[in-house]
């Protein structure tokens, strides 16, 4: 029997992450400054992030290469197994092989600390003492509270209000390691407090919760602020998951057919699936598909143009997918993916016709998630779900067809500490959403009517 676990050895870990921007098969539009309409330049971005992070966000050199004392602490969970799944191909009946790359053995439990690492470690460097950032399901958040602890900085969190009364213990554990963490929106920032004057129990939502960390860093000298998604240097740092996929895949004596991840503003997806890109464009026959949910179908029902990343339009503009940045999606479960835009690297590579993209309900990702879980042992986080739940129908596909494709699977987070989750769906109280059009259109009448060029 073939080996269920592919390792590489520390000193086989990519030693530089691949930035795709010199490989796009069509220009990547430039972010807009807010107040003047003009592409941004440098200086503008400096009031939030190192000089060293903007190089990275704008550069194009194809390969950067990866600090030691990053590369050190990476060590900690990296290189991570890529896993094949025996027991649910076996389940399936399918003659497909499925893998799974398992970014759940990181201290934070998730993908999250590729960048999170990266990221505090040039913030360090440039004599930052604290950093402010939002997290959704709480993933995010818990990441950069590990970093932000390695590198003894200061760790600010506006978390996502329905996620953090669902998700307690991802608050904690942000606690635990010296963050801390309100619920967005909050009383704390002038964006927090004008959304709640008008909706007291407002669930919150990524954009904005984006708002108050970007109001929280530009008023204070000693803070910086941190993304941990949609941006290019967050999506540069998770390219060394699908690095190491490709170093396993030889090792197995396999070829990528399909790669299935989920979406919420891109990061783990596009880690995974950059790296493959250039094959793709060079001719080989490679599919890839992002999985998100029918209640924040950006890629899937939504428009491709400029909108602000944030709810108080404070962010740049940036030409991507997006159902408006004041949409405030259903609460979900899912809280990592209920942003209401995606990252422009990816949004092009969608529209381009690259990327392929799928939507699923709570149910019928759940559903896959059981199954997972009781075959394979793990017990996926619910963004990661979304994930399986598309592997499972490619799988299911080539049932149908006798084809045996490869398909791996982005296996981005377990999801101990979301098992309220777990109890809805198993109790049988888990609610399917479906999003109605002429919401998706109310939200899009505050996004800015702009083109570039001019």
């Amino acid at each position: 029997m073939a080996d269920s676990k592919i390792f590489l050895s520390e000193s086989e870990m990519p030693q530089a992450w691949y930035n795709i921007q010199p490989d796009l098969p069509a220009p990547l539009m430039p972010p807009l400054n807010p107040a003047t309409g003009e592409p941004l330049v440098p200086e503008d971005l400096l009031p939030l992030f190192p000089m060293s992070l903007i190089e990275q966000e704008m550069g194009m050199e194809r390969w950067v290469d990866i600090p030691d004392e990053v590369l050190r602490i990476y060590k900690l969970w990296r290189p991570s197994p890529l896993h094949r799944a025996f027991a649910l191909e076996e389940e399936l009946g399918t003659p497909a092989r499925i893998y799974y790359k398992n970014e759940s053995v990181s201290p934070a439990g998730s993908h999250k600390p590729n960048t999170a690492v990266a990221q505090a470690y040039y913030n360090k460097q440039d004599g930052v003492t604290r950093i402010a950032t939002e997290t959704g399901a709480g993933q995010w958040g818990s990441a950069l509270a590990l970093a932000c602890s390695l590198f003894d900085i200061e760790c600010q969190v506006y978390m996502v209000r329905i996620s953090y009364d669902q998700k307690p213990y991802r608050r904690l554990m942000m606690e635990t390691w010296g963050a801390q963490c309100l619920p967005s929106p909050s009383n704390q920032t002038e964006a927090g407090r004008r959304i709640l004057a008008r909706d007291p129990d407002s669930p919150g939502s990524l954009g904005l919760a984006i708002s108050e960390a970007v109001e929280d860093a530009a008023s204070r000298e000693d803070t910086k602020y941190s993304l941990g998604s949609v941006l290019n240097h967050v999506l540069m740092h998770q390219t060394i998951t699908g690095l190491e996929i490709k170093k396993q895949l030889a090792i197995a004596g396999d070829k990528l057919d399909v790669l299935c991840g989920c979406v919420g503003g891109g990061s783990n997806f596009a880690g995974f699936c950059f790296p493959f890109v250039k094959d793709k464009l060079d001719g080989q026959d490679i599919r890839f598909v992002g999985a998100e949910p029918r209640a924040c179908p950006k890629l899937t029902r939504a428009q491709y143009r400029y909108d602000f990343g944030d709810n108080a339009q404070l962010t740049p503009l940036l030409k991507m997918h997006t159902l408006g940045h004041s949409f405030i999606p259903p609460p979900i479960h899912a809280g990592g993916l209920r942003y209401h835009g995606d990252a422009p690297l990816l949004s092009l590579l969608v529209d381009q016709k690259l990327v392929e993209a799928r939507a699923y309900y709570q149910n019928e990702v759940f559903e896959a998630a059981v199954t997972f879980a009781r075959t394979e042992g793990h017990l996926p986080a619910p963004e990661t779900a979304h994930a399986i739940k598309c592997g499972i129908d490619e799988a299911l596909r080539c049932k149908e067809t006798g084809k045996e494709e490869c398909i791996v699977i982005g296996y981005s987070g377990h999801g101990h500490f979301d098992l309220a989750s777990y109890d809805a769906y198993l109790r049988g109280q888990l609610e399917d959403v479906d999003l109605p059009q002429e919401t998706i259109d109310e939200a899009m009448k505050d996004v800015p009517d702009i083109t570039w060029p001019r």
